[in-house]
């Protein structure tokens, strides 16, 4: 991935590996190596809140491999070039994330980069749509904060992380229409594996108040800025004491302790999303209580929650 005109390295020689040294009796390659390696097949879009996911049926040793180039576009006939190259990656997998909650429809191809620097040509284009997020089409019955991909107006954002067990001791208790994310909900949610909150569970609250139970379906949304990279953990969810279950986090980027903007081009941040109905009986007409406890892991940083009316 070279722009300046200077050699492109393969990946033996960016890991300091040099060429791989010649096998003795290696017989010669097969005919269609010089070619180029191979197109990709079986590419498939599948889409989820806020990103779609990419796979593919790869051949990392006919011949090998360096990296797939992803190139994308909301326009279908498009074409691969400089302007369309979306990321590469070793993997057979891509997610292109940060597409916000509106659902999104992009396209997508696939191009295989041997150790060589040969290019295949580009895979068949296949077009992935993402979810739209109940927090873009719901109604909204209480929140806190922005959906915005930032946690940045919370309380301590965006570094503050070291402040939590004095300010929030007793974990955050939280009451819409009373109290304000600026100030009464932190950007972090520390886990008993942070020596920094003191190596024990914390307990969020959410408080909210429902005129009238929704004649629509209820849903939780918690949209998350960032989690811990190898231990985030897990949320345990409840409504007026009903049990709404246990929801394993993705890992991220362990970088939002310290920044807040995920919408910054080239963040280590990697948002990720938690939405489920909730059960109608559990909704009263009054004062209503969520809890979120984070009993296992490390911390993960908000971007916003809210309950909603499902349209």
């Amino acid at each position: 991935m070279n722009d300046h005109g200077t050699p492109a390295l393969g990946r033996r020689a960016a890991l300091g590996l040099g060429l791989a040294a010649p096998v003795v009796g290696a017989t010669a390659p097969p005919a269609h190596a010089a070619s180029g390696p191979r197109p990709v097949r079986g590419l498939k879009a599948v889409g989820e809140i806020g990103r779609v996911e990419l796979s593919w049926d790869g051949r990392p040793y006919e011949p090998l491999v360096d990296h797939y180039a992803i190139y994308a576009s909301r326009t279908a006939g498009f074409e691969i070039g400089p302007e369309t190259l979306l990321g590469k990656t070793v993997y057979t997998t891509f997610k292109h994330d940060r597409l916000g909650g509106a659902a999104r429809e992009w396209h997508y191809r696939v191009v295989v980069v041997d150790a060589a620097g040969e290019r295949s040509r580009p895979s068949a284009r296949v077009t992935g749509r993402s979810e739209e997020s109940v927090a873009v089409s719901g109604r909204p019955i209480a929140t806190i904060g922005a959906f915005d991909h930032k946690s940045l107006e919370l309380a301590l954002a965006p570094a503050g992380y070291a402040q939590v067990p004095k300010r929030f001791a007793n974990g955050a208790d939280y009451t819409h229409g009373i109290h304000q994310p600026a100030v009464d909900w932190p950007y972090i949610h520390p886990g008993p594996a942070d020596g920094w909150g003191g190596r024990k569970p914390y307990r969020y609250t959410f408080r909210f108040d429902v005129e009238q139970v929704p004649a629509g379906e209820p849903w939780l949304s918690i949209w998350l800025v960032d989690t811990h990279a190898s231990l985030a953990g897990e949320i345990v969810l409840a409504l007026n004491d009903t049990a709404l279950g246990t929801v394993k986090l993705e890992n991220g980027g362990t970088r939002g302790s310290l920044e807040g903007d995920a919408t910054v081009p080239g963040t280590a941040l990697k948002p990720s999303y938690v939405e489920l109905a909730l059960p109608r009986a559990a909704v009263i007409a009054g004062r209503n209580v969520l809890t979120i406890d984070k009993n296992i892991g490390s911390w993960h940083v908000y971007d916003a929650l809210g309950v909603f009316e499902r349209r």
